[in-house]
């Protein structure tokens, strides 16, 4: 059946994008701010993580399944037709460093789906993967890369110093978070310096928060929950006070008994001003246009986290929206800096670990 939206979703147009002149210096800023954090964590760690997401808390092999009923608009690109797609799926929260968990910060979700077909997106060519890179809130914490380049700086600068202060500090910010999420508010500055609350991240939902090309219209996509043993979890409080690894610990004891079910759900951008392209920071209002059901993600029990998950998946991976076909094609100012910023991020890990990070084939690659 045809989608209910009014206004109806607009078509993709290239002129939908605004790309400012001066976003090269934005990118080499990044890039050499994420690199200093970068250094920061291999000084301590002797082992290099990612600049941001440094820390997982389950690597997960499942299934996304596209079912055969979906209306025209929705069966688009990687959606076009009906399929099962084996994929790859990592937790983490958003810090640079390898804070102990009761420094409560933003999560974030990345899946890999393998065995994908359709022309690819510049740098993917001969590739078969389609990554999604989400983090569980509906906007992204600064309006477009330049005003992220500015504020990742602060970040830097705090990289792996003082975490004590940093816990106490997390639990004020949690108080505070609390007191404007009552009153009906969110603040995204008080979540990313620790005030997320202390809720299961099973239970999350998790968003692009940014748009993406979905063949021919343009979406913010989205993962939710779904299995009720995942629904159950949603706002249910975790204390892992006394646990630096806690929410590791929580995912690792439920996939071993347990699978999870999620809804990968989209956005259609019905009207760009209010839905607008270029700044990541404003939340496309849902009243105007609801996130629909494309397909679902299976995941079954299975270890959460060892040795071999952490060779093949933490290091041998890198999770990247440029990872993919066109008909998906990352849109504004913040995804285009990813497309430089992710690849030379994702070489010095490959370079201070010595491995060969690759988009693998199939599952048989990844020895999972």
């Amino acid at each position: 059946m045809p989608l209910s939206l009014v206004p109806p979703p607009i078509r993709f147009d290239q002129s939908l994008e605004r790309v400012e002149a001066d976003e090269a210096e934005t990118v080499e800023q990044l890039i050499e701010t994420l690199t200093r954090i970068n250094e920061t964590t291999l000084a301590h760690e002797k082992h290099a993580h990612r600049s941001v997401h440094a820390k997982s808390h389950a690597l997960l092999t499942g299934e996304l399944i596209v079912p055969d009923d979906l209306p025209r608009e929705l069966a688009q690109g990687i959606f076009g037709r009906a399929g099962r797609y084996p994929l790859v799926m990592r937790l983490s929260t958003v810090p640079g460093d390898l804070l102990d968990d009761s420094v409560s910060t933003p999560r974030g979700m990345a899946v890999k789906i393998i065995g994908v077909e359709g022309e690819r997106l510049p740098g993917s060519e001969g590739d078969v993967t389609q990554d999604f890179v989400l983090v569980n809130g509906p906007v992204f914490a600064a309006p477009n890369a330049k005003r992220f380049a500015a504020s990742l700086k602060l970040v830097a600068a705090t990289t792996d110093r003082a975490e004590g202060a940093k816990k106490a500090l997390s639990a004020v910010l949690r108080g505070t978070e609390r007191v404007i999420e009552a009153l009906g508010g969110k603040s995204t500055t008080l979540l990313s310096l620790g005030g997320q609350p202390e809720t299961h991240p099973l239970g999350d939902t998790y968003y692009s928060q940014v748009p993406l090309r979905f063949g021919d219209y343009v979406v913010k996509f989205s993962i939710a929950p779904h299995s009720p043993n995942l629904t159950a979890l949603t706002d249910a409080e975790l204390n892992v006070n006394g646990k630096p690894n806690g929410l590791r610990e929580a995912m690792v004891e439920h996939f071993a008994m347990q699978g999870g079910e999620w809804d990968v759900r989209v956005q259609f951008c019905t009207d760009p001003e209010s839905m607008p392209i270029e700044d990541a920071s404003v939340a496309w209002p849902e009243e105007k246009s609801p996130y629909i059901d494309v397909a679902r993600i299976v995941v079954p029990p299975q270890p959460a986290w060892n040795a071999t998950r952490r060779e093949a998946i933490e290091d041998g991976l890198a999770f990247s929206p440029w990872h993919g076909v066109a008909a998906h094609r990352p849109l504004g100012s913040v995804m285009r800096a990813r497309r430089v910023v992710y690849k030379v991020m994702a070489k010095f890990r490959a370079h201070h670990n010595g491995v060969d990070i690759r988009e693998p084939r199939s599952m048989l690659e990844l020895g999972l």
